[in-house]
C-alpha cells in the first residue's frame, strides 16, 4: 500500500490547549507532559501579572477562592486531518485509491479543591469520505471522551495516594498494548477505577477498567459489554538516565474473535521494559510474555521491541549556527 500523503494534517492546539512542551512562569513552571489532564497550572498561583504574557494565560489559572486552593483551568485542542491511500490491499487484489478528512475538538475544563480534583472533556469528530465505511476510530459525533474525579491522599515524606474513577485515557508505558489511540480520529478511552500510588521513585497503578465502545452517533458512547482489563503497572526510577517498567495486565474478551472463530479469550501479560538516555543515547527495550487460552486453545506469545537511538551533537538547534558558518567557511 501506498500512502500517497498526509496532504494536509494541521494540529491547531488552539489557544487554550497550549504546546505540549508547558509553559513558563515567573513563580514556577508548567512540567512537560502530553496529556492534558497532566498539567498543573497551580504554579501561576503567585505569579505577579506580567504584560508580556501570552493571551491565553489567564484561563489557564483562574481563582475560584481568595487563596487559590479553589481553581480552574480551560483549554481546547482542534485538529484537521487529511490522509490519502493508494493500492489499499497491498497488492493483493483490485482496490479504489481512497482520502478522508478527519475533524476533531476537543474542549476541556479541569476542576481543583484541596485533595479533590475533576477533569471534564468533551468531544467532536467527523470524518468526511472514507471510502471504505467511517469506524469507531473515524467518528463518533458529539460524545465525553474523558469525565473523571480524583482524590489524593498524601501519606507524608512526599507520598501520595491518588484514587481515580470515571472515564479516562489510559496509556501504559510505550503504548504497545494499552495506549490512547491519539493518532486517528476517535481516542480511546477507559470506564472504571485506578488507584494510583507515588512514592518517591516509584510510581504505581491498580487497573479496573472496560474499554469505552465508539459510537458513531451523539453520546452514544458505552462501556463495553464484553471486554475488561486488570492488572498492576509500576514504573521505578532507577537513576537520572534509567527507568524500569514492570508489569501485569490480565484482559478478558468475551466474544473475541480470530482465525479459529469467535469464543472467550483470557489473556495474562507480564511485561519489563527499560528506558532512559544518556550521553546522547536513547533506548526504550521492552519484553513481554503472553499465556492462558483462547477458546479451548492455549496462548503463548511472546514479544522483544527495541528502539535505540543516539542524538549527534552538532544537531541540536543550538549547534546548527555554528555549524552553518562552519560550512560557509569551507565553501569559500
Amino acid at each position: 500500500m501506498i500512502i500517497r500523503g498526509l496532504v494536509a494534517s494541521t494540529a491547531a492546539m488552539l489557544a487554550l490547549a497550549m504546546p505540549g512542551g508547558g509553559a513558563r512562569a515567573q513563580a514556577g513552571e508548567v512540567e512537560q507532559t502530553n496529556w492534558r489532564y497532566d498539567k498543573d497550572w497551580s504554579v501561576l498561583r503567585d505569579t505577579p501579572p506580567d504584560p508580556q504574557a501570552p493571551w491565553w494565560r489567564p484561563v489557564k489559572y483562574v481563582p475560584l477562592s481568595e487563596d487559590g486552593e479553589v481553581h480552574a483551568s480551560f483549554g481546547l485542542e482542534a485538529r484537521t486531518r487529511h490522509e490519502g491511500f493508494r493500492a489499499n490491499l497491498w497488492g493483493g487484489g483490485d482496490a479504489p485509491d481512497d482520502g478522508y478528512l478527519w475533524l476533531r475538538l476537543m474542549p476541556h475544563v479541569d476542576l481543583h479543591a484541596g485533595p479533590v480534583r475533576a477533569f471534564v472533556q468533551p468531544m467532536l469528530a467527523k470524518a468526511r469520505g472514507v471510502g471504505a465505511g467511517a469506524g469507531p476510530a473515524d467518528t463518533t459525533g458529539i460524545d465525553m471522551l474523558q469525565s473523571f474525579a480524583d482524590l489524593r491522599l498524601p501519606l507524608g515524606r512526599g507520598a501520595a495516594l491518588t484514587l481515580r474513577g470515571g472515564r479516562a485515557l489510559l496509556p501504559l508505558g510505550s503504548e504497545r498494548l494499552v495506549g490512547t489511540r491519539y493518532g486517528p480520529n476517535v481516542p480511546q478511552a477507559f470506564d472504571g477505577a485506578l488507584l494510583m500510588l507515588d512514592s518517591g521513585p516509584v510510581h504505581a497503578r491498580l487497573i479496573l477498567v472496560k474499554p469505552v465502545a465508539v459510537g458513531p452517533g451523539d453520546f452514544d458512547d458505552r462501556t463495553s459489554d464484553t471486554k475488561r482489563l486488570r492488572g498492576l503497572y509500576t514504573t521505578t526510577r532507577i537513576s537520572e538516565a534509567l527507568s524500569i517498567d514492570a508489569y501485569w495486565l490480565n484482559y478478558r474478551n468475551e466474544q473475541a474473535r480470530f482465525v479459529q472463530g469467535i469464543g472467550r479469550e483470557k489473556r495474562d501479560t507480564f511485561g519489563l521494559r527499560a528506558f532512559g538516555h544518556a550521553d546522547g543515547w536513547a533506548w526504550n527495550w521492552e519484553a513481554m510474555l503472553q499465556r492462558r487460552h483462547f477458546d479451548d486453545a492455549r496462548i503463548r506469545a511472546w514479544s522483544l521491541a527495541s528502539e535505540t537511538s543516539y542524538r549527534f551533537a552538532d544537531s541540536t538547534p543550538e549547534a546548527a549556527p555554528a555549524a552553518a558558518r562552519q560550512y560557509r567557511q569551507r565553501r569559500r
